[in-house]
């Protein structure tokens, strides 16, 4: 740990992992300072060796704050709520707690993988697919996931996706369904999904963070 200086969230404007660290700051009320790391330009400037230097890894968000650097979306969510406890992204019981969880991780763990960039990268660099066959990749895999939380939905939600509050759960699903648009996903058969979504980003932390309103928006 160093002395705490600038809070800096490393990420790319339409990267859905940043995104949700986006939320999670605005809901927190954590000003911040964006540094771009662009993931085509030049072969993706997350594969340069000083970028690296800030996360192994190679993947964006990474964020700069309270003198430690921290990657990888819902660690960083977690430290938010450890370190700044209001408003709480997680709900009190433990119930509702888990399933605000369990969406996060249909969506971090079960879908956003399938579909995010290096993967589609891969698909064309390795396996020759075209861009409408890494389109129908994405749109398969971020159907399934969707279809999956459609069901949970009918058990947690409220006016948000886990109850009346926002949750980790809102914050993983509103980018999400922005992914599933850009695949051309029909949304129709998850209405429980899109009443979530229009909910939480009809707010000021979520309206703040979309993709085209970010500085490195292109």
């Amino acid at each position: 740990m160093t002395a705490p200086g600038p809070t800096r969230l490393y990420a790319y404007w339409r990267s859905s992992a940043s995104w949700r660290v986006r939320i999670a700051l605005n809901c927190k009320g954590v000003a911040y300072e964006t540094v771009p790391v662009h993931l085509v330009r030049d072969g993706g400037e997350q594969r340069r060796a000083e970028y690296r230097a800030v996360n192994p890894a190679a993947l964006v968000p990474s964020l700069e704050i309270d003198g430690v650097r921290l990657s990888e979306s819902l660690a960083i969510v977690d430290y938010l709520e450890q370190t700044r406890p209001t408003p709480s992204l997680y709900p009190a019981a433990a119930y509702a707690r888990a399933q605000a969880l369990r969406i996060a991780e249909l969506v971090n763990a079960g879908t956003q993988p399938l579909q995010n960039l290096r993967v589609l990268q891969y698909l064309e660099s390795e396996l020759g697919a075209d861009a409408a066959g890494q389109r129908r990749w994405a749109a398969h895999w971020i159907g399934m996931g969707l279809e999956a939380i459609e069901a949970v939905l009918a058990d947690t939600a409220g006016a948000h996706a886990v109850g009346d509050a926002v949750t980790v759960a809102d914050v993983c699903l509103v980018p999400q369904v922005y992914n599933a648009r850009r695949f051309g996903v029909d949304l129709a058969p998850f209405p429980r999904v899109v009443a979530a979504e229009a909910a939480a980003g009809a707010l000021a932390p979520f309206a703040a963070a979309v993709p085209e309103r970010q500085p490195d928006a292109v």
